[in-house]
């Protein structure tokens, strides 16, 4: 590693020499300047980790420096150097950006403790900052791939509510990137500073979901070893995303509820009472309303999720947002993967752009990532894709005659739709939206079944 680089400017020759030469010894390495003016062009021109500035100099004292090194957007920390008469001045140089100082005669050991420090947390800071812009990148509206009318008015939606604290529910089939609505929302709004807590409802029983939202106390059940604070504390001040909100249980529906009337719960096992102050928003790929008139989701419930409501259409109903998908995933598996790939031949897209996704955006991501991984050519053609994307070049329509009976449709659209999968019965089948064991007892039904699959068909029965 690289020894950290120290620019010290002071008008005293003995001084810079000294610490020079113990600054060295203590692992730095290290130049000077005998006034300010030539510390901030050095500065300008070579650069530096950290700088030791005296605060007295005749020529473009302490705050002088520090203004001019704010406005050349130098983020290089400044320690002051100054005598004890100093010290009020040298606090001041620290609320215009000092990052601290230092009294005459130094200690050398302080300081080189002083360097390194400062040197570590500017640099955790920059890296902090270069995090936060990549996700401000990845998360800002302008990165919310679509442009078809249907989607710009959903992501109007989005810019619209994401400042305000409305609950918002988001719902539509899996994979087709609720999750990626969801951190834009909390990115974009006025809790950003704040933490921003993701649960998937779904990958939890009921017992380990009421704990991993709520917390529970030293002993609340059998290896309970200790106090837990739930994910709904950890949120405080922030954002809470349930995800798959759908499949919690009728008992948990209650307790979330009084969170979001009262804004407060208790631990399990626990009686004192948490306040808390949080975003909540959920998402979900069932239909709530149905469950609600099924009586397997509270109507109370469902209208506090669903102040604002983003519905996010399938894939197969966005087709002509196939392409950015296509050019945005394959631009960042090349980044990620060290491939030169430009994109995909026009027939290759083609054959994209008409299958129908059933598991949406998600399906296509990793598609594409396979495909980076594997090609070794400039352009992702037709050979590369697999049968079932490739199996036909363009939907079709089913021609019906009027008067066709229910049976003559079915037996028509399970056809079409075998040939447009290219065979691919499970494919076919999530097209169809219906079980691959229905779709082989259809298929044996209609006479379109080979042995195989009549055998698979009476295993079902």
């Amino acid at each position: 590693m690289d020894k950290p680089l120290i620019l010290v400017i002071d008008d005293e020759k003995n001084i810079r020499e000294a610490l020079k030469s113990g600054l060295k010894m203590e692992g730095f390495e290290v130049y000077a300047s005998e006034d300010g003016d030539d510390g901030l062009e050095k500065l300008k021109t070579i650069g530096a980790d950290a700088v030791i500035l005296d605060l007295k100099m005749p020529r473009l004292g302490g705050l002088d420096f520090l203004k001019a090194a704010h406005n050349l957007g130098i983020e290089a920390p400044i320690i002051i150097l100054t005598g004890h008469g100093g010290v009020d001045e040298a606090v001041e140089t620290m609320k215009r950006g000092a990052y601290d100082f230092l009294t005459k005669p130094v200690n050398l050991d302080k300081m080189a403790l002083l360097l390194k420090r400062s040197i570590e947390e500017t640099r955790l800071k920059k890296r902090r900052d270069q995090l936060e812009e990549m996700l401000d990148e990845r998360y800002s509206f302008s990165n919310i791939i679509g442009t078809s009318k249907s989607f710009l008015k959903i992501l109007q939606i989005v810019k619209q509510v994401a400042p305000t604290d409305a609950a918002v529910l988001i719902t539509g089939d899996s994979g087709t990137g609720k999750e990626v609505i969801a951190n834009s929302i909390h990115l974009n709004s006025g809790r950003r500073g704040g933490p921003y807590i993701k649960v998937h409802c779904a990958a939890l029983p009921e017992t380990l979901l009421e704990s991993e939202l709520f917390g529970h106390e030293k002993g609340a059940f059998t290896g309970a070893v200790g106090r837990k604070k739930g994910r709904f504390e950890l949120a405080d001040g922030g954002t809470i995303f349930l995800d798959e909100i759908g499949d919690i249980s009728f008992n948990m529906q209650v307790k979330l509820l009084r969170v979001l009337q009262e804004q407060e719960f208790q631990r399990v096992g626990g009686e004192e009472t948490i306040k808390v102050n949080t975003r909540l928003i959920t998402a979900t790929n069932k239909n709530l309303k149905k469950l609600v008139a099924e009586s397997k989701f509270r109507e109370d419930l469902y209208y506090r999720l669903n102040i604002v409501n983003i519905y996010l259409p399938p894939l197969r109903e966005r087709q002509g947002d196939i392409p950015l998908f296509c050019d945005y995933f394959v631009k960042y598996y090349s980044h990620k993967y060290g491939r030169n790939i430009q994109g995909f031949s026009p027939k290759a897209l083609r054959y994209l752009e008409n299958y129908p996704w059933p598991g949406n955006v998600r399906e296509l991501q990793n598609l594409i990532e396979n495909l980076v991984v594997l090609c070794n050519k400039e352009y992702i053609n037709e050979d590369m894709l697999p049968d079932y994307v490739a199996g036909s070049p363009a939907q079709k329509n089913i021609i019906l005659e009027i008067g066709s009976s229910m049976q003559e449709i079915e037996k028509k659209s399970i056809i079409s739709t075998l040939e447009f999968t290219g065979g691919n019965k499970s494919q076919a089948a999530k097209v169809l939206k219906i079980g691959r064991k229905t779709l082989l007892r259809k298929l044996e039904e209609y006479g379109l079944t080979d042995p195989e699959d009549k055998k698979r068909a009476q295993s079902y029965n």
